[in-house]
C-alpha cells in the first residue's frame, strides 16, 4: 500500500515508523528540516520537504496514487490538516484522514459533511485519550480495559501483584479452579512479561508482575474479578493535573458524570482560560504539581484518584507515584515515549495513556480490508486487539476454529452474534457477520486479514 504522511511530528513519525515496519511504501512531507531528518535517521522512508499545502509538494510526494492520506501536521490549525486532506482527495488519493482539534468536528452533522467532501476519518487524539480515561476510571481494578458491543464482550488487563491469588498456578490449574459456567464467561488470551508477549499454553505458568490480558462476557466480570482478587473501587472525585485540552475535556466529562472535580495548572493564564471554559463545579487552581507539599496542601489524599496530564513523562510518572505514597487508590499517567510506559508500570501507576498508540490504532484499519472494524494497541504489550466481521464465504467461517489453521500468534477471544456474545472456543464455528474479537502478535495480521476477506 503506498502511504502518505503530512507531517513528521510525534504523531506522524510514529505512524510512520509504524506503516513501514509493515511494509508499505511510506512518503512523509513536512516543511521543517529538523523534522525531516530526525525521522529519516530512524525509519526507512521517503521525505519530501515543502509546504503540506502546497499543490505541488503533494504532487511531488505521489499523492495522486495514494491509497491512504494521513493529514497529522505538528502544532498547527487543524485548517492545515483539512485543506491538506481535501486537496489531497482531490488530486487522486483514495483514502483521506485528518487530524483535528476542535471537538464540535465531531458531532454527526458535521463529520457528515466531510465525510461527503471525501475525508473517511478525523480524528482527534486528545478526545480519545480523554474517552479513555473515563473508561479507565469506570473498570478501575483493571490495567487497560475495552469494550466491544458496549460490553457485551470486554478485554480487561490485570497486573499481578504479590498477593494475587493466580500467583505461581499455571494456566491448567487456574481452569481447573474455574467452573464449567464461569469458563463459557472468561478466557485468559495472553500474559506481558519482561517486555514479551506470550500467548499461553497449559503449562505456563503466572509469575509476578505478569501484565494478564483476559476477554470476558458481561456476565463473566464479576467471577473473573474475584478470581483475581479484584474488586471495583467506587470513584467519586478526581484530581487532575494538567490543563491540556485532555485534562479539560476529562474535567468537564467527569464533572457532568457528577464527580467532584480539582484541575491544578502551573501557568496563570492557561487557568483564566479555564475558568471561564469549564463549569463552576470544577475548581482550578494555580501552581507547581511538582511539588509533593503543595499537592498535600491541596488535599491530593482526600481524592479516589489522581490523573497527570501535564506534557511531561517524568513529572506525570513522578507524580502519580506521590499520589499514591499519599494513599490515592486510582493513578493515571500520561506517557508519550512509548519505552516509558513499562517504566511507568513497574513504578506502580495503575494506568497509562498513549496518544500516539491510540491514534495508530484507529489508522491502521484502514491498512487492512474492510472487514476490519477498528483495531487497538494495548499498552504494556506488542500486540494488537482487532475486531472484524466475517465475510459469507470467508475462510474464517469454513469449519471450527480448531480445524482452519488460525495462526499460532493469535487467539480469537470471543464473538458477537446478533444480541449474543460468547467466549470463543475450538469448537466454535464462526458464521457470516459475526464479530469477531481477536488478540494477535504483530507478525501475524496481514494473515489474519486473509482468513476474513
Amino acid at each position: 500500500m503506498k502511504i502518505v504522511i503530512e507531517g513528521a511530528g510525534e504523531v506522524g513519525s510514529h505512524l510512520a515508523k509504524m506503516l513501514r515496519a509493515e511494509a508499505n511504501e511510506v512518503t512523509v512531507i513536512d516543511d521543517e528540516s529538523e523534522r525531516i531528518d530526525a525521522l529519516s535517521s530512524t525509519t526507512d522512508v521517503e521525505t519530501v520537504l515543502g509546504n503540506p499545502s502546497s499543490i505541488q509538494v503533494l504532487r511531488d510526494a505521489g499523492v495522486g496514487k495514494a491509497d491512504l492520506f494521513i493529514a497529522v501536521y505538528p502544532y498547527a490549525t487543524q485548517e492545515v490538516n483539512i485543506v491538506g486532506a481535501l486537496l489531497a482527495k482531490q488530486l487522486g488519493a483514495a483514502k483521506v484522514i485528518a487530524r483535528i482539534n476542535d471537538e464540535d468536528y465531531l458531532n454527526a452533522e458535521n463529520r457528515l459533511l466531510f465525510k461527503e467532501l471525501g475525508i473517511e476519518l478525523m480524528f482527534y487524539p486528545e478526545k480519545s485519550a480523554a474517552d479513555e480515561i473515563v473508561a479507565f476510571l469506570k473498570h478501575n481494578s483493571t490495567a487497560e480495559t475495552m469494550d466491544f458491543a458496549r460490553g457485551r464482550l470486554q478485554i480487561a488487563v490485570f497486573k499481578l501483584t504479590e498477593d494475587s491469588p493466580i500467583l505461581d498456578l499455571k494456566l491448567l490449574e487456574f481452569i481447573k479452579d474455574t467452573t464449567a459456567e464461569e469458563l463459557k464467561q472468561f478466557r485468559v488470551i495472553a500474559i506481558s512479561r519482561d517486555e514479551k508477549t506470550i500467548i499461553p499454553k497449559l503449562d505456563t505458568k503466572f509469575l509476578y508482575g505478569d501484565m494478564v490480558f483476559t476477554i470476558c462476557t458481561r456476565e463473566g466480570v464479576d467471577p473473573l474479578y474475584r478470581h483475581f482478587g479484584k474488586t471495583n473501587i467506587s470513584i467519586d472525585s478526581a484530581f487532575i493535573l494538567g490543563g491540556s485540552p485532555i485534562g479539560e475535556m476529562l474535567a468537564k466529562s467527569l464533572a457532568r458524570s457528577g464527580l467532584k472535580v480539582k484541575l491544578v495548572e502551573s501557568d496563570k493564564g492557561r487557568c483564566i482560560e479555564l475558568s471561564e471554559k469549564l463549569p463552576d463545579s470544577i475548581r482550578i487552581v494555580n501552581g507547581d504539581g511538582r511539588n509533593s507539599d503543595f499537592l498535600f496542601d491541596e488535599g491530593i489524599q482526600d481524592y479516589d484518584a489522581f490523573i497527570a496530564l501535564t506534557g511531561n513523562d517524568e513529572s506525570n510518572v513522578l507524580s502519580c507515584v506521590v499520589a499514591k505514597k499519599f494513599g490515592v487508590a486510582r493513578t493515571i499517567a500520561e506517557v508519550e515515549n512509548i519505552e516509558y510506559i513499562h517504566i511507568a508500570e513497574e513504578m506502580g501507576v495503575d494506568n497509562v495513556i498513549n496518544k500516539k498508540l491510540i491514534t495508530a490504532g484507529r489508522i491502521f484499519k484502514f491498512t487492512l480490508s474492510g472487514k476490519a472494524r477498528f483495531v487497538r494497541y494495548m499498552t504494556g504489550t506488542n500486540a494488537e486487539v482487532i475486531e472484524y466481521t466475517a465475510a459469507p464465504g470467508a475462510a474464517i467461517t469454513a469449519g471450527p476454529i480448531k480445524d482452519i489453521d488460525f495462526p499460532r500468534n493469535a487467539i480469537i477471544g470471543g464473538v458477537i452474534r446478533g444480541s449474543e456474545a460468547f467466549i470463543a472456543v475450538g469448537d466454535t464455528v464462526i458464521q457470516p457477520y459475526d464479530r469477531v474479537a481477536i488478540f494477535a502478535l504483530p507478525e501475524t495480521i496481514r494473515e489474519i486479514d486473509r482468513f476474513f476477506k
